[in-house]
């Protein structure tokens, strides 16, 4: 057995999964039945939201300690999905080693291209407006302002611009669109078309999981996710208050509002 491809295979899934937004409790519980294949006596898996912990060890050899740090996460439950699909079937032998490991690795990286990104940033608010009561002069406006949402993002992102800062910049951009067609266009609803864009923005998968790892024991990242998921509506809220302001500022006095 190889105990050193065992253990980066263990910790290669549970960083996928922490990554793509799994709760901490299955990231744990899917490493330690991977682990358990090495057969040895001592299997240790810890996760926290921001890093990994994991062990194995025998009385005739030496401890393997691995631990990896985990600065990125987001929401991709396709990826969980696949990890524990290939964590099962290795495990009840349907994969070797070797097959399971390079699986992994093949889903590690990005599973879609930016365009396809961009398209469901724009699709996204156009199906929240007729929820929020919008109708069809909504729904375009909330695609219109999504799509400059998704300019703002991958711009963003290609700076590498600070997570909190980015969200502030998009619900800024989401709330001047909005009101400068507003301004343009007086019968929209400017409240529908500002909730429907800025939903892309909001971490409801976060806090389910903050509750879930909460009520799981795991306070430590509970807490964590807590804290990650009100900065982030923080940072919405603000930005989404600055660019109102903002936008009717310049609009009153330029005789458009």
């Amino acid at each position: 057995m190889d105990y050193k491809l065992v253990m980066n295979m263990a910790v290669m899934a549970g960083e996928l999964m922490l990554r793509s937004g799994a709760e901490t409790y299955r990231v744990e519980d899917t490493m330690y039945h991977i682990l358990r294949t090495a057969g040895t006596q001592t299997v240790e898996a810890s996760v926290m939201m921001t890093g990994i912990v994991a062990t194995i060890s025998n009385p005739d050899m030496e401890p393997i300690t691995m631990i990896k740090r985990v600065q990125e996460r987001g929401t991709n439950l396709n990826r969980i999905m696949r990890v524990n699909e290939i964590s099962r079937n290795y495990c009840t032998g349907e994969l070797s080693l070797e097959d399971a490991f390079e699986e992994l690795k093949v889903i590690s990286g990005k599973q879609y291209c930016i365009w396809v990104y961009n398209l469901a940033t724009v699709v996204v608010p156009a199906g929240f407006a007729p929820l929020y009561g919008g109708g069809s002069a909504e729904v375009l406006a909330s695609a219109a302002v999504g799509a400059i949402l998704a300019l703002v993002i991958t711009g963003g992102k290609r700076l590498q611009i600070n997570g909190f800062i980015l969200d502030t910049l998009s619900s800024l951009a989401v709330a001047a669109a909005a009101m400068l067609l507003k301004g343009l266009f007086p019968f929209l609803n400017n409240d529908t078309v500002i909730i429907s864009a800025i939903m892309p923005l909001v971490p409801g998968v976060a806090i389910t999981n903050a509750v879930r790892d909460t009520l799981q024991g795991d306070y430590i990242s509970g807490g964590a996710r807590i804290l990650e998921a009100f900065l982030k509506a923080v940072a919405i809220a603000l930005g989404a208050g600055a660019g109102m302001a903002l936008a009717n500022h310049f609009f009153t006095g330029g005789g458009l509002l």
